[in-house]
């Protein structure tokens, strides 16, 4: 899906998040990469391929 050069994360990299957002609704809580995953604003993600990646925010200190 990404045209960027140089180009953006795949869905399954361990920095898929750093992919440019392709369309953001803040006021429903998500935003839509271009590598295809949907990043929720509490850190959980459903990837292209349906599988959903649990919330993973840092603990606090």
């Amino acid at each position: 899906m990404c045209r960027h050069i140089p180009a953006c994360p795949t869905a399954d990299s361990a920095d898929a998040e750093a992919a440019v957002v392709v369309a953001a609704h803040p006021e429903q809580g998500w935003s839509l990469l271009c590598n295809g995953v949907l990043l929720f604003d509490d850190t959980g993600e459903l990837l292209p391929e349906g599988r959903a990646v649990a919330p993973h925010r840092p603990a606090p200190v």
